[in-house]
């Protein structure tokens, strides 16, 4: 993959829900293409092991355990740095596939929380420094499901439709600054912990949701596509892109070879 090397002023980017499935992907290319990464998650020692990893490979990374919920935390964060090239909203998650009649409203309020406000805390508090970089770039990791419904996610479908309006109308209202706003919206991804943590651990609710399916995503296909869009020229802002396997044509229509 050609990539463009960012500017001096530009050079480090902070990931947020680095410490496992896309954004540790993220961290480690985006740490390859020049970087120097600040990861952020809740889990302190599985960030500090990957910023070992990506330090002993070469690159340059700092972990910061940071919950994007809690602002005054994100607040403190915010002050260590003058200026940032880069931010990737990660951090976020689903919970439950119940209908909206019997659905938890605390895994709602927690999803909304997570991808929604969290993504908004950390957004707003590192605006400014994206804006002094003289080159900025937002990323917001959405989902599929922020662009279209399906039986059974409807709170998880909820809280990604917010993070992608977020995305959208932030666009909207910096327009002229010298900071791009990219959304990226995954499709069906296997990774180690999403559909598990969706489904309280249970194992074999996560299986079904890729049985079958010869080849889903996976964490660095979506990490390349990001490093991707984050490397165009600085004039280049990719606004919105999909990304899904082959085998899956819609968030409800998916081959599986059964």
């Amino acid at each position: 993959m050609a990539t463009a090397a960012p500017s001096a002023a530009a050079r480090i980017a902070v990931v947020t829900g680095a410490s496992s499935g896309i954004g540790a992907a993220t961290a480690r290319q985006l740490a390859t293409a020049g970087y120097r990464v600040v990861l952020t998650a809740r889990r302190k020692d599985r960030i500090e092991a990957l910023a070992e990893e990506i330090t002993q490979a070469g690159g340059s990374a700092t972990a910061y355990p940071l919950d994007v919920t809690d602002r005054a935390a994100v607040d403190e964060f915010a002050t260590a740095f003058k200026t940032i090239g880069v931010l990737v909203n990660n951090a976020g998650g689903a919970l439950g596939a119940d209908p909206v009649a019997t659905g938890d409203p605390a895994d709602w309020r927690s999803m909304y929380e997570t991808n929604v406000l969290g993504t908004l805390n950390i957004t707003q508090a590192l605006l400014p420094k994206l804006v002094a970089s003289g080159d900025g770039t937002v990323v917001v990791i959405s989902s599929t499901a922020g662009h279209g419904t399906y039986e059974g996610g409807a709170g998880y479908v909820a809280a990604k439709h917010g993070a992608h309006v977020l995305a959208e109308t932030l666009r909207l209202e910096i327009v002229g600054e010298p900071v791009r706003v990219i959304e990226i919206a995954p499709g069906m991804v296997r990774t180690d912990e999403f559909a598990l943590t969706r489904f309280a651990g249970d194992e074999d609710k996560a299986a079904k949701v890729y049985e079958g399916v010869a080849d889903p995503l996976t964490a660095d296909d979506v990490a390349d596509t990001i490093t991707w869009a984050v490397t165009r020229p600085s004039h280049v802002n990719v606004d919105l892109l999909i990304l899904r396997p082959r085998a899956q044509a819609s968030n409800t229509k998916v081959h599986r070879e059964l």
